[in-house]
Order: C-alpha cells, then sequence, then structure tokens
C-alpha cells in the first residue's frame, strides 16, 4: 500500500513538473567547469545546487551529461542522496556539497576510468522530467544538525557501544566524527568517547592534513580527540567510498593491522559514523560470529538515529535500505550480486575478502582476538 501510494504522488508531481518544462525550455547547463572530488570519488561539476535546479532540474529527473572532450553519460538519475545500486552512475545534490556530483556509487572514480582532466567542461540536460521520481520520494532523506532534535547526546552523535556476536563489552565503539564539525557533533562525540576510555581511533574519513585543519578552525572543540592524536592514538586513513578497490583493501587493512598493534578500547567513526564505518564495522562483527540479523540490527540503528527510520516505524522504507546498502556490501565480499544474504558463510565471505586484500589468517585471527578476548 505504501508503495502504491509513493507510485501516485509521483504521477501527479510527475504532471505538474512536465507542465513547467516546455519543450522549447528544455532545463541545461552548459560548459561548466568540473573538478575531481577526492574524497568519495567523483567529479564536481562546478553548478551549486541551488542554481542547477534553478535552472529547472527536479530531483528524480534523467540527465545526459557530456564532457568536451566527447565523452557522453546518458539517462543518469538526479537525486539528493545515493539511490542507486553499487556501481551505478548518479549526479547527485547532497545537501551540503558545494556542487552537483556525478560519480558511480561505492564505483569506481570515473575522473580515472574516463581518463578526465582539470580544464574540460560539462554540459548537462534534461532527458526525461521524473522518470525517477518515485525512487527519490522513497527514499529522500534528511537530518538535522541541531542537538535539541534528538532525544540524547548519543542519538546525536550517532554513538555507541558495538556487542554484536562475540565482541565483549567496552572495547568496540562508532561514530560520528569527534574532529570534523560540519554537522556539529564532534564535541559531543569527543565527550562520548572519553567517558567510553577509547584508546585507539580508526579515523575512515580524514587524512592527517585534515585532522590539523580542523583543529585550527574557531569551532574546534574536541580536546580528548586532540591528545589522542598528538599520542600518536589516531590513523587517519581518508579512504573512499568503493569498498572494491585497491586503495580501499589497502587502508583497511593498514587499519586492522594498528588495531593489532594497538591496545582498545577503539573507536570507528568516518564523517557521519554511516557508510564506510559501516563497512569496516560490518567486517569485524562478521569476523567475530555476528549473525546476519546481529549485523543488519546495528547498521539500521544509524538510520534511526538520523533519520528515523526504523523496522516498526517504516518497514517498506528500512527493507529498502537495509537491501541497498548492508546486503549489497555482503553480496560484493560474496562477489555475487545476486546471492541471497541469509545463507551466506559471512564469515568466509569476510576472511576471503580480507585474504585478497593482503591480511594472513594469523593476522584475521589476532585481529579477533582484540574484539573477542579469546
Amino acid at each position: 500500500m505504501k508503495k502504491l501510494i509513493l507510485s501516485l504522488l509521483a504521477m501527479i508531481l510527475l504532471f505538474s513538473f512536465t507542465a513547467c518544462k516546455q519543450e522549447d525550455e528544455v532545463p541545461a547547463i552548459r560548459k561548466s567547469k568540473i573538478e575531481h572530488e577526492t574524497e568519495f570519488g567523483g567529479v564536481y561539476i562546478k553548478t551549486t545546487i541551488e542554481e542547477f535546479n534553478k535552472k529547472g532540474f527536479m530531483f528524480g529527473d534523467s540527465v545526459d551529461v557530456s564532457f568536451s572532450d566527447g565523452q557522453l553519460l546518458e539517462d543518469v538519475p538526479y537525486y539528493n542522496g545515493y539511490y542507486v545500486e553499487s556501481g551505478e552512475l548518479i549526479l547527485v545534490g547532497y545537501p551540503g556539497y558545494p556542487y552537483i556530483k556525478i560519480c558511480r556509487n561505492y564505483g569506481p572514480d570515473i575522473w580515472e576510468t574516463m581518463s578526465l582532466k582539470d580544464g574540460l567542461t560539462a554540459t548537462v540536460t534534461l532527458r526525461e522530467a521524473g522518470k525517477y521520481l518515485d525512487t527519490q520520494m522513497a527514499r529522500d532523506l534528511h537530518y538535522k544538525d541541531d542537538r535539541s532534535q534528538f532525544p540524547s547526546d548519543e542519538v546525536f552523535a550517532n554513538f555507541r557501544m558495538v556487542t554484536v556476536g562475540d565482541i565483549r563489552e567496552n572495547i568496540m565503539y562508532r561514530s560520528a566524527s569527534p574532529c570534523d564539525n560540519q554537522h556539529n557533533r564532534a564535541p559531543y562525540s569527543d565527550e562520548l568517547i572519553e567517558r567510553a576510555g577509547v584508546r585507539f581511533v580508526f579515523n575512515a574519513a580524514d587524512t592527517a592534513e585534515k585532522i590539523e585543519k580542523y583543529m585550527t578552525e574557531p569551532s574546534y572543540d574536541s580536546p580528548y580527540y586532540r591528545a589522542l592524536y598528538e599520542e600518536g592514538n589516531v590513523l587517519p586513513l581518508g579512504m573512499t567510498m568503493n569498498f572494491e578497490s585497491a586503495d580501499f583493501r589497502k587502508k583497511i587493512v593498514q587499519g586492522f593491522r594498528e588495531i593489532i598493534a594497538n591496545e582498545g578500547p577503539y573507536l570507528i567513526h568516518c564523517t557521519e559514523g554511516k557508510d564506510r564505518t559501516g563497512f569496516v564495522c560490518m567486517m569485524i562483527e562478521i569476523l567475530c560470529n555476528a549473525t546476519y540479523d546481529e549485523i543488519a540490527s546495528d547498521y539500521m540503528i544509524t538510520y534511526d538515529n538520523y533519520y528515523q527510520v526504523n523496522e516498526k516505524g517504516d518497514k517498506y522504507k528500512y527493507d529498502l535500505i537495509l537491501d541497498s546498502y548492508l546486503n549489497d556490501m555482503l553480496r560484493m565480499l560474496a562477489q555475487d550480486k545476486e546471492a541471497d544474504v541469509r545463507s551466506l558463510d559471512l564469515k568466509e565471505c569476510g576472511r576471503s575478502y580480507l585474504r585478497a586484500s593482503g591480511m594472513s589468517d594469523e593476522e584475521i585471527d589476532a585481529l579477533v582476538s582484540r574484539f573477542t578476548g579469546e
């Protein structure tokens, strides 16, 4: 029923949108400069989201993107979030981004695969108004950066202890960034990790240069994190979102080896504590004998914390997110896009991924022992 209602609403909105987009006024931006977006991988088209939408584009449209070197990408969905399957193209106007961005979700960096260069420009034209509007409406998620809108510091900071499978208490934590305060959460995360006695930090988001830049900003108020960093107990890995890439594999192995070499408790974080953190935590959980249901439950706490999406309140959206993100990660580990995730040998999938990434079985066992104490 919920899906039917969303489809009907999408049809009504699509009719309204197309009425505004006359055939002789096809929305387009032309010859906009491009820039490599290196943190997550992809290409900024240097037009702000507001400017782009004022041209007549709507989230849920289909667009064509052409580059001045002659390369063309057709029928790309335009969303305000990453609502496509792993490896698929998307034009995204994500809240907080300086410009619209085109990329492959959790996939290879198109700047590299298309051999794009500084000095090139991009033209974006409307292909079909509202073609993907039903997906946009079903998955449109936003959160607030105001502490007063959340029931606790823990929920606001997306902070929690992880104890699924054989992971012992008071050894593994996850959260939003305690150093990058762009979402006003860093001071809260900092206080919570101090209370938890965190001794080593796996920072999946930042480089050392970024962390040191945060520390010079007037809003920086994370003294405990600063102390950990200055003691050499923060590992800044600056990971992308391409979990299959050689670079991501190299860095996750580097991070796990540093965990083996350092005493806990440990914190895993990225910017929001959602995607890169979700993958790293999932890996540790499956190695420590967590069941699929335990992993899924921990993964989806983040979506309840940020967006109030939970199984009881909105099962349709809950299942959609779970299948699109967590299940997609598990299928990637299994190297089978059609796999039934509940039938997978999750532990072996995780160990195989790490072996292929350069870890030995002895190192994997040592990693597990850090979290289980066995």
